[in-house]
């Protein structure tokens, strides 16, 4: 474990999901990435936003914040249009990366983003797919459920089509949100649940639009479900901007 200096993680999700945007919170910047290929070297960003303008992604490519190195990021184009080829691409990175003897190249977490602005596809078929299929062997998946903050806006639709003033829908709002990301929540593990290889955990994030963000839970949630207590202080120290997350694992410990 003491050879292992980087925690690294695949990130996972359809389109628009938010996930860049989640691990510059987590990294706390507003920066977008360095982008090295699988042996190191420095990709020029001309090319990367290129191909990133296109829909492309190279899932073996090292997404690295300068904020925060000790995190090591893989983005997995999404392949909810159907790409069989894409499927067997991702699929053949996490057996290759879950199972390989290079510890440094072992893929540690996979984050998989499910964003709320399609809460009503929340489950398509890519989810089922990737998890009734792919077999992450002890790489724990956790679903993140991004973009939760819509939920306030479609409760005051709501509570306006049921009658109320906007003054009394912006005071209710709050309550009929929760209602909503409980409900879905609710609805997403139960489909979930009953695949083949399902997820570890679920997890809500919220204002991560907002800079300096606190993903804190993200981070103890991802800790819970490592299977080596190595990996989790690993995590724990690659958080450099909690002090409390590794005075409080010290503790534990």
């Amino acid at each position: 474990m003491k050879n292992i200096k980087r925690f690294r993680v695949l990130v996972m999700g359809r389109a628009n999901a938010g996930k860049t945007t989640i691990l510059q919170r987590v990294c706390n910047t507003v920066d977008k990435p360095e982008i090295f290929d699988g042996n190191g070297r420095k990709i020029d960003n001309a090319v990367v936003q290129g191909t990133l303008g296109r829909g492309y992604h190279n899932i073996e490519h090292e997404l690295v914040f300068q904020s925060n190195p000790g995190y090591v990021f893989h983005d997995s184009s999404g392949f909810e249009a159907g790409s069989t080829q894409q499927f067997e691409d991702m699929k053949k990175f996490v057996i290759s990366h879950a199972a390989t003897n290079s510890l440094d190249k072992c893929i540690h977490a996979i984050w998989y983003c499910i964003p709320m602005t399609d809460y009503e596809r929340t489950v398509t078929a890519a989810e089922q797919k990737f998890f009734n299929e792919c077999d992450t062997g002890h790489v724990p998946v956790v679903v993140l459920l991004t973009k939760v903050d819509f939920f306030h806006l479609v409760a005051i639709e709501e509570l306006l089509d049921e009658g109320l003033k906007m003054e009394e829908a912006k005071r209710g709002a709050i309550a009929r949100a929760s209602q909503l990301l409980e409900k879905w929540q609710v609805h997403i593990k139960h489909i979930l649940d009953q695949c083949k290889f399902p997820p570890e955990f679920y997890l809500p994030l919220t204002k991560m639009h907002e800079e300096g963000t606190d993903c804190t839970a993200l981070i103890q949630c991802t800790g819970s479900v490592l299977n080596e207590e190595g990996l989790e202080r690993l995590l724990i120290s690659t958080q450099q901007s909690s002090i409390a997350l590794c005075i409080e694992f010290a503790m534990g410990r």
